[in-house]
């Protein structure tokens, strides 16, 4: 009996690094073997070969024919990525509703550049005449020789065999010859001899020729005169009448070539010229004349960031066991401390551990404080994030793959590293707004890294300065907070004093408090400098103003491309918006009205900077922001200064002689709509706590609201937990995360009718399909009606959990919509 036929191979789900869906593939031609799950894989794409990352296996139901990918470029028992970490990040992004390819291009941040030697030849009998006249023969040729359409077409028909070989990084050094294998003609020179004659000559050509009988031979005509102390005329006639002549002997080896073969290759002739301290030309002479050859040799692995010592440290593990759970508040060298243990631990058990920071302030620390512990482990750490360049990426990767560290910390591209036995996985900070791409697929790293510690099967961990409300459920640790000295200064309620009356009788009146620098906060700062000490000052915007406005009128330039007022740059005298990067000249006058004078309002890095070098007088004063970025050295060396700066400076290592820090307006925080934006300005007010390694520097806050409860619990001394748990028992009530899920659809278009209409369409779709009242809030017009030059319009799904907003969402799916449509999972910073 005929045995049955073996059933196709299913396609294979592959993603390119492009915002589209995962797309079917069928195996490479004889190949054998399970679907290779995280592997990395040549595919034929728009005429060319990219490299696309296997996700899944297809049901291969479509009606079209299918291609066959090219070459798989890892072995399956050693995927690019590991089968658990594809699961997660794909489960999140179906779930969201993201295109694959979006998703992986975002968070895989290396491997999708290839580099290999690729050779092509035609199928035996094969005739590729038809294609072009000049086509792929039966031997083997060089794909470079041929435009990838054509092998692309020939490819498609099934012609065309391939071949693909790893291509080794090489370099280029110079490299001294053996001396049995210099050319003769470079092992020797002329010179000049003197011989046996006997003819008539000159007194002076004979002691010419005497002396080179006795002192030669001669490198050179010059030489022979000068050492003779004649003239070179009568040399010449001595050479010529026969007294001497030129001969070729053998030449010692040069300096240069001694030293390039004591010392080894160099990476080029500059640098063998200036470590023998001769001139290019000279020693490129001697690679020309054959004593050195250019060679190609393997190049050495990058580079990576080295190590700390480990910080001391308490053996004993106080953290919970739970499979998810947190640990907050005291400093970051206090927080790292108290992690360490569990780190420790399971490095000890031969197990991974990767940590995610937000930014890269926060990757700096935790390099410092954790990196040292895995040479105590017998293994390494490695740092992986944006900072490195590609070659230095892709060394972590391969380092991380062979199972040789064991420890990764980095960004949100370490998110899929193919850790070894994974059990832990740690974010930092994660109420950080910075964990929120801000382009592209939108995702928000913590709730990326749950999905995928869950599918690796890893323990979970929350750490930073203070919970997000979404984590004041879970089992944690909460430190003792650093000590802080706060110091509010309340605009809402300025002190009353007393002033003569109209009848010189004494009344009280509100007192002034000074704006934008108040009286308390200039007092401080004279008396940084009078002690030489430091102080930062955190403006709430850059430029100079919010905006300008017309003192007569109230008419205030708007930007062409968005309704957003134009921000005022002094030093460039220029009006910009923050939004799309538009700006212009200032008007001489309003548009309105004429008026020649404007009025600058909400101070910006540019006011506060002038405000401070004119009440400090001789005084560096210094600025930092993403406008200007002044060199901080001196001040990160101890000598005395103000910065002024927005958030950005947080980013920088703290000043060590800090006495002093200032929020010139606190409520710029507040003022977002945005749920979530008290929790922004108390976590923002307890990194400035914390700002300062060791000292409790003065905190100077301004602000119209000192009775918030976000600073409350800060001028309290109340530990990190306090407003976190508060805000969460708030959110409960509001049915907001984390009692929710939320996802917000932004609907955008030209023309502001259109856009509404295709939101109010969505909005039916979604109570067509079951949407309840409580779920879909709005459509509503963007708090800015116009951003670069369209009209958002938002809806916001709220739904109980992940699955129900992922029901909600496939509703986008069911048809096509007139406008953009984007899905935005776990919104960030406005609604």
């Amino acid at each position: 009996m005929t045995p049955a036929p073996a059933p196709p191979p299913l396609p294979w789900l592959v993603v390119v690094a492009l915002p589209v869906p995962a797309v079917d593939f069928l195996p490479p031609h004889g190949y054998v073997g399970p679907c290779p799950l995280g592997c990395r894989v040549l595919v034929p794409w728009r005429g060319e070969l990219v490299v696309g990352l296997v996700v899944g296996e297809s049901q291969g139901r479509g009606a079209h024919r299918l291609r066959e990918a090219a070459h798989l470029l890892d072995a399956p028992a050693e995927p690019w990525v590991s089968p658990a970490a594809v699961a997660g990040l794909g489960g999140w992004g179906q779930d969201a509703r993201i295109p694959a390819g979006l998703v992986w291009s975002d968070l895989l941040g290396v491997g999708w550049n290839a580099e290999y030697l690729h050779r092509v030849r035609a199928v035996e009998g094969a005739d590729l005449s038809p294609f072009a006249k000049k086509v792929p023969q039966a031997d083997w040729t060089d794909a470079s020789s041929f435009a990838p359409p054509l092998l692309d077409s020939v490819r498609e028909q099934g012609l065309l065999d391939e071949e693909f070989t790893p291509k080794p990084r090489l370099k280029t050094v110079i490299q001294a010859r053996e001396i049995s294998k210099v050319p003769p003609a470079a092992r020797t020179v002329t010179v000049l001899q003197a011989t046996d004659f006997a003819g008539r000559l000159t007194p002076k050509q004979a002691h010419a020729a005497a002396w080179l009988a006795q002192h030669g031979p001669a490198d050179s005509l010059s030489a022979w005169a000068k050492g003779a102390e004649v003239s070179g005329s009568v040399v010449t006639g001595a050479l010529n009448a026969g007294a001497a002549e030129y001969a070729f002997v053998e030449a010692g080896p040069p300096a240069a070539w001694v030293w390039l073969t004591e010392n080894g290759p160099q990476g080029s002739v500059a640098a063998w010229a200036q470590a023998t301290d001769q001139s290019p030309a000279a020693v490129g002479a001697l690679l020309a004349r054959g004593w050195a050859d250019s060679v190609l040799v393997p190049a050495p692995a990058p580079q990576l960031p080295a190590a700390l010592p480990a910080p001391a440290f308490d053996s004993a593990d106080h953290l919970p066991e739970e499979t998810v759970w947190r640990l907050h508040g005291g400093r970051s060298a206090e927080r790292f401390a108290a992690l360490a243990p569990r780190i420790a631990r399971l490095l000890g058990q031969g197990r991974g551990v990767l940590v995610l920071a937000p930014d890269a302030a926060t990757l700096r620390r935790a390099w410092e404080g954790l990196s040292g512990l895995a040479a105590q482990a017998g293994t390494q750490a490695v740092q992986f994030s944006g900072q490195l360049n590609e070659l230095q990426r892709e060394e972590a990767w391969s380092r991380i793959r062979r199972g040789e560290a064991r420890l990764v910390i980095g960004s949100a591209l370490a998110l899929v590293a193919p850790l070894h036995d994974p059990a832990l996985l740690v974010v930092l900070e994660e109420a950080s707004d910075a964990h929120k791409l801000l382009s592209g697929s939108r995702a928000f790293v913590p709730d990326v890294a749950a999905r995928v510690a869950r599918a690796q099967e890893a323990a979970l961990a929350f750490v930073g300065c203070a919970p997000a409300a979404e984590s004041v459920p879970l089992s944690g640790l909460v430190l003792p907070p650093p000590r802080a000295r706060i110091h509010v200064v309340d605009y809402a309620n300025p002190p009353e004093q007393p002033e003569l009356g109209p009848l010189s009788s004494v009344h009280l009146t509100p007192g002034d408090l000074g704006y934008p620098i108040s009286h308390d906060l200039a007092r401080l700062l004279r008396q940084v400098q009078e002690r030489g000490r430091q102080a930062a000052l955190l403006a709430p915007r850059r430029g100079y103003s919010a905006l300008l406005r017309c003192p007569n009128c109230e008419h205030t330039p708007h930007c062409k491309n968005c309704d957003v007022p134009l921000r005022f740059h002094q030093q460039t005298r220029q009006l910009t918006c923050h939004q799309c990067g538009y700006h212009e000249g200032v008007p001489e006058r309003c548009d309105n009205c004429g008026e020649r004078m404007w009025k600058a309002r909400g101070p910006g890095t540019e006011w506060i900077a002038q405000e401070v070098s004119r009440l400090l007088s001789g005084f560096p004063v210094y600025r930092f922001d993403k406008d200007q970025q002044d060199d901080l050295t001196p001040l990160l060396t101890g000598e005395s200064g103000v910065v002024i700066g927005t958030q950005l400076l947080l980013s920088q290592p703290c000043p060590p002689n800090l006495a002093l820090i200032g929020i010139t307006l606190a409520d710029t925080w507040l003022n977002v709509s945005d749920f979530r934006a008290s929790e922004r300005y108390h976590r923002l007010l307890r990194q400035l706590a914390e700002w300062h390694p060791t000292r409790a520097p003065m905190l100077v806050v301004q602000t119209f609201q000192a009775d918030h409860p976000a600073l409350r619990v800060m001028v309290e001394g109340r530990d990190a937990l306090a407003y976190p748990r508060a805000e969460e028992r708030a959110r409960l009530e509001l049915g907001y995360p984390p009692h929710a899920r939320l996802a917000q659809i932004e609907v955008t278009a030209r023309e502001a009718a259109r856009a509404g209409a295709v939101a109010h369409e969505l909005a039916a779709a979604l109570h067509g399909a079951g949407a309840g009242e409580t779920e879909v809030l709005g459509p509503a017009p963007s708090p800015v009606a116009r951003l670069r030059g369209v009209y958002p319009y938002h809806l916001l799904l709220r739904a109980r959990n992940d699955t129900r907003l992922g029901e909600l969402l496939r509703v986008l799916d069911s048809r096509s919509w007139k406008a953009r449509v984007r899905v935005d999972v776990n919104p960030r910073g406005g609604l």
